[in-house]
C-alpha cells in the first residue's frame, strides 16, 4: 500500500491482516469468512460539496426540464435549475426522496445503467474539474486490492443507489456488481414490444443507511463482515455491528483533515458528519485515519 505512510493506521491494517490469514494464529479466520465492508461516499471516493449522485440528479432535472415544464416553479426542482444547490437541498431528506424518483424512476434497469455510464464518462465535478470516477482514493484502491490478495472478498454497503454504483464500480474499485449494496427504489417485471424488461418504479425499496447498514448486509450477504470502513456516523451501527461480533475484528473511519489536498470536516458538515465515530471510536477500538498525516496522496 505505497500511497499510505507508514503511521499507525497502515501497521494496524498490516498487523489485523497477518493475524487473521497466518495459519496456526489463533485469531486466523477462514477464506469463506474474510468479509471486509466499504462505505463509498467519502470513504472510496470524495462527496463534496454534495453526494455525487445528487449531482447527478442535478444534470438529469436539467435534461428532463422540457418534459416537465412545471418544474420551472415547482420547489426543489425550480431551485435546481436556478443554480442554487443549498435552496434544492434545504428540504432535506423528503427533497432528496422527490429529486430521486423523478430522475431515476420510468427507466428501465438497462436504460438507468447507460444513462448513469453516459454522465460518468462525461460530467466533471464543478470544483475540481475532474471527473468522478478520478476522485477515488488511492490509498483504498490500494486497501482494496491488498485485501482481495489476501483472501478477502470486498463489499460496497453503501446509502447511495445501488444501481447508480453497479454500472462502474468493477472497472474503478474491482468490486463486482453483485458485491454491492445500496438502496434502491422498486422495480417491476414487464413485457415491452415483447421483450422482457425491469422496470423502476417511483416506490422507495430500501434506504441502506444508518441501522439499516447491518439489515443490508445480513440480507446481502448473510455473514458478519470480519473488517468494515467508513467515514461518518451513517457508518456507525455497521462499524459497531461488525466489530461487536466474536474473534478477530477490524473497524476503521476515515477522517477529512485534508483542507488542501480534498475537504476538511466532520461533526457540523451538512454532508458526511462525523460526530459519534470521532468520540467513541477509538474506545472502540476503531482505527481513525487522519488523512492529512496518514495518505500520502489522495487521487490518483
Amino acid at each position: 500500500m505505497p500511497s499510505w505512510n507508514d503511521t499507525g493506521p497502515k501497521q494496524a491494517i498490516m498487523a489485523f491482516v497477518d493475524k487473521v490469514t497466518s495459519t496456526g494464529s489463533p485469531d486466523y479466520v477462514p477464506p469463506a469468512e474474510r468479509i471486509a465492508v466499504f462505505d463509498n461516499d467519502g470513504t472510496l471516493w470524495s462527496e463534496q460539496p454534495v453526494y455525487f449522485q445528487a449531482l447527478f440528479m442535478f444534470d438529469r432535472i436539467r435534461t428532463l426540464v422540457p418534459q416537465h415544464p412545471e418544474w420551472q416553479e415547482q420547489e426543489p426542482f425550480a431551485s435546481v435549475l436556478k443554480g442554487d444547490t443549498a435552496a434544492a437541498l434545504a428540504g432535506g431528506e423528503h427533497a432528496l426522496l422527490e429529486m430521486a424518483m423523478a430522475t431515476h424512476a420510468g427507466t428501465t434497469t438497462d436504460e438507468f445503467q447507460a444513462i448513469v455510464s453516459d454522465w460518468l464518462a462525461s460530467a466533471r465535478h464543478p470544483t475540481t474539474g475532474r471527473r468522478y470516477t478520478e476522485m477515488v482514493y488511492q490509498p483504498m484502491l490500494e486497501l482494496l486490492q491488498y485485501l482481495r490478495a489476501n483472501g478477502f472478498k470486498t463489499f460496497i454497503v453503501s446509502g447511495g443507489g445501488i444501481e447508480f454504483m453497479r454500472p462502474w464500480v468493477y472497472e474503478i474499485y474491482g468490486v463486482p456488481p453483485e458485491q454491492v449494496i445500496g438502496s434502491s427504489i422498486k422495480t417491476r417485471y414487464e413485457l415491452r414490444d415483447g421483450k422482457p424488461v425491469l422496470v423502476r418504479l417511483p416506490e422507495i425499496n430500501f434506504i441502506d443507511d444508518k441501522s439499516d447498514k447491518p439489515v443490508g448486509i445480513n440480507q446481502h450477504i448473510g455473514r458478519r463482515p470480519t473488517m468494515a470502513f467508513g467515514n461518518s456516523d451513517g457508518d456507525f451501527q455497521m462499524l459497531e455491528w461488525t466489530t461487536s461480533g466474536p474473534g478477530a475484528r477490524f473497524g476503521l473511519i476515515v477522517h477529512h483533515t485534508d483542507g488542501d489536498r480534498e475537504w476538511a470536516y466532520d461533526r457540523e458538515s451538512h454532508v458526511g458528519r462525523l460526530n459519534r465515530g470521532l468520540d467513541e471510536g477509538p474506545a472502540r477500538g476503531w482505527t481513525i485515519v487522519d488523512m492529512k498525516k496518514d495518505w500520502a496522496t489522495i487521487y490518483p
